[in-house]
């Protein structure tokens, strides 16, 4: 099923690694009050951990369609997304403001939505997360540009 943002439906991944982990838990309430299904990638403690291992598990869950889209967290959001943009499936956008969310979604087509929990209040998260899921993507020239994009090797 694909993300419904009229009806509030469809199953999200997240994940984040020990940074981004508190604001995790807070979207993931957040998101399943507003009708949505959450899988929840992990990590679930603030203990030092490494991104990559819940990145992938995320990547490959959006790309096998097993979600619709995803979620994620870490320090500066960097490691995630150049984790996450190794699968030939995903287009991982990093977003800061509600803008910048925005735009991945109007103009990338982000199927993963990527924040630094360290950068941005939990209430940015959450401006940021809402504006993700309601803005559709523009397509035209903007679908010509991602097909351009070269597949990791």
């Amino acid at each position: 099923m694909a993300i419904n943002k009229l009806h509030n439906t469809g199953k999200i991944g997240i994940c984040s690694d020990h940074a981004g982990v508190e604001y995790k838990a807070r979207l993931i309430s957040y998101l399943l009050g507003k009708g949505y299904e959450v899988v929840n990638f992990g990590t679930d403690s603030t203990d030092s951990m490494d991104y990559p291992d819940v990145a992938h598990p995320l990547a490959e869950a959006v790309e096998k369609g097993e979600v619709d889209a995803g979620i994620a967290l870490c320090g500066t959001g960097n490691g995630m997304a150049m984790t996450l943009n190794h699968h030939p499936g995903i287009r991982a956008g990093l977003a800061w403001n509600t803008a910048i969310g925005h735009l991945v979604k109007e103009h990338n087509n982000a199927n993963v939505l990527v924040m630094p929990a360290r950068f941005i209040s939990y209430r940015m998260a959450v401006s940021i997360v809402r504006e993700w899921l309601t803005t559709d993507f523009a397509g035209g020239r903007h679908q010509r540009r991602i097909e351009k994009i070269p597949l990791p090797r």
